[in-house]
């Protein structure tokens, strides 16, 4: 017997109700703090902050980093992807691993590498003394643009790899037989071709850029560069807290992100080629003589070590090192941090913390993660695209609007729900930043499933649930892993949301490094971030392994 329609669309709505009280109810109540005062209307308020001279040249900071990080890692990107996508590179898959690295790495701990390599009487003077104080000009614009381009630029490499490798050989063969130079048959087939690609992957560093935290509270803050995300954590954390003032900054940087989004559907729609056909096709490969593979090699190699070798060098060594003042003199090294930082209740309580708090949120995201993938699919129209849109809303939006948010949100609905400075309100906001990878993980593993098979176990007598328990779930189950670890991964050593909405005396990973980091304990600090980028890179390998273990 078929259900009644009220029947089917229950579950369905109830889940839209749970996913718009997480993450629209918090969203509204930004917009609403940024023009409600005192339960009235106030928009000459928010029209004030916003047109503050203070505020008007953080907006033009934002933008011109934005832009700027854009360029350069544009610079370093579409060389590297052309050489790993079209040259003798190409073999060489372990490259592909390597260049993810430093989109793995969290941003702070990078950014504190290199302060402590550039820094006066830092590890550069002391390796090179003969540079005088020439590391010192680090500390400047130019400075924090090339610490954030050298974390999102593997995001846009991949991005055009991909895309060369999709481009078939035929193609410029084509454009050769007609007489077209290799100048010509660039400008001509292969810029079209990756327009939309690239302009994907940019306008997607330019809105990463706007919503990072990290690197400009620890590098811009020292330069005296502030951007939306530190003056909003600002305004919420620091004496006299203003939170109508965050909420306006963040209204600002809500709608910034949301027309590069839509300038991004709209390129899309535009600018997409469909290339990939019933018929095989090759990628077009190119020769390079000695001396040409020699110059890519020490690109390769040029990229490598600004962008994993000096942040690496600085965070290991610093571990190391017994007495900062005599830096890396021999005799001056010790496993010492370490061993305190495995016998020191605070930093064993920290990491406790984050472990607690990456796997409960990476269990709960891979939960309703799942329930929201499955009730798009079943339910129609409105439904349908509700919680499809609902679920992927956080991917779209800094994530230290949606922390402002719950801040406010949960604080206002304390006697109903109290949550407010427990670790709690910290899972919750984990759940709600990183509820879109579950999503997109599960999705994908959905697409693989014919229908057929589920059409099967129905007409076989199974119930819904038997259907789902026997057949949907193992065939998605790498899908939700997949998600699970990398919520863990990420969640681990997640900033902002820990420095934000912490309870009292409540110390995370990423809490304790910037606080040992600030208070002088550097060396302490450091070890933390090792042991942090080790648990964080063996949790990824092992999920590697295991998911290499059931391919095979």
């Amino acid at each position: 017997m078929k259900q009644p329609d009220w029947k089917r669309n229950l579950p369905p709505a109830l889940l839209l109700a749970l996913l718009a009280i997480l993450i629209l109810c918090p969203l509204l109540t930004v917009f609403a703090k940024a023009v409600i005062t005192d339960g009235r209307l106030d928009l000459y308020r928010a029209f004030a902050t916003i047109t503050d001279s203070r505020n008007v040249q953080t907006i033009l900071n934002s933008l011109m980093l934005g832009l700027c990080v854009v360029l350069l890692s544009s610079v370093i990107a579409i060389p590297t992807a052309f050489l790993l996508a079209r040259t003798q590179l190409a073999r060489h898959a372990w490259l592909n691993i390597v260049f993810m690295i430093p989109f793995m790495t969290p941003p702070y701990i990078a950014s504190m590498g290199w302060i402590l390599f550039m820094q006066k009487r830092g590890l550069f003077q002391q390796l090179f003394p003969f540079t005088g104080r020439a590391s010192e000009g680090f500390f400047c614009f130019g400075g924090l643009v090339l610490v954030m381009s050298l974390h999102v630029f593997p995001f846009l490499m991949t991005m055009l790899k991909n895309a060369l490798l999709s481009i078939p050989a035929s193609l410029e063969e084509s454009g050769a037989v007609f007489g077209a130079r290799p100048g010509k048959r660039l400008r001509r087939i292969l810029a079209p071709l990756l327009t939309g690609n690239y302009a994907i992957g940019a306008l997607l560093v330019f809105v990463k850029t706007l919503s990072e935290y990290g690197t400009p509270y620890t590098l811009g803050r020292r330069i005296g560069f502030d951007v939306f995300t530190t003056d909003i954590h600002r305004y919420s954390t620091t004496s006299p807290i203003d939170f109508g003032r965050s909420a306006s900054l963040s209204s600002i940087l809500i709608c910034i992100c949301m027309v590069m989004w839509l300038i991004q559907n709209h390129i899309t729609a535009r600018t997409s080629y469909s290339l990939v056909t019933g018929k095989g096709a090759r990628p077009a490969r190119i020769s390079l003589s000695p001396a040409s593979l020699a110059l890519a090699w020490a690109w390769v190699a040029l990229v490598v070590l600004v962008s994993i070798g000096v942040p690496y060098f600085s965070i290991i060594a610093t571990s190391l090192i017994r007495l900062r003042g005599y830096g890396l003199a021999a005799g001056n090294f010790t496993l010492e941090h370490y061993r305190e930082l495995l016998t020191t209740p605070k930093a064993l309580a920290a990491i406790g913390n984050s472990l607690l708090l990456a796997a409960s949120s990476a269990t709960l995201c891979s939960v309703l993660g799942t329930a929201a993938v499955v009730a798009a699919r079943r339910a129609k129209g409105f439904l349908k695209k509700a919680i499809e849109g609902i679920s992927l809303l956080p991917e779209m939006l800094p994530g230290i609007v949606l922390v402002i948010g719950i801040m406010l949100f949960y604080n206002a609905m304390y006697r109903v729900i109290p949550l407010y400075n427990t670790l709690g309100i910290m899972v919750l906001a984990y759940v709600v930043l990183y509820l879109p990878y579950t999503v997109q993980y599960v999705s994908s593993a959905f697409t693989q499933i014919s229908d057929s098979l589920l059409q099967a176990g129905r007409v076989f007598g199974g119930s819904p649930a038997h259907v789902f328990c026997r057949i949907t779930l193992p065939m998605i189950s790498r899908g939700i892993f997949a998600g699970w670890m990398m919520i863990f991964i990420i969640a681990f050593r997640e900033l902002v949301t820990a420095s934000l909405i912490a309870p009292p005396n409540t110390l995370v990973v990423s809490t304790y490094i910037n606080r040992e980091f600030e208070q002088g304990s550097v060396s302490l600090g450091m070890a933390m971030a090792v042991l942090c980028v080790l648990l964080t890179t063996g949790a990824l390998l092992l999920f590697n392994h295991l998911t290499a273990r059931r391919k095979a």
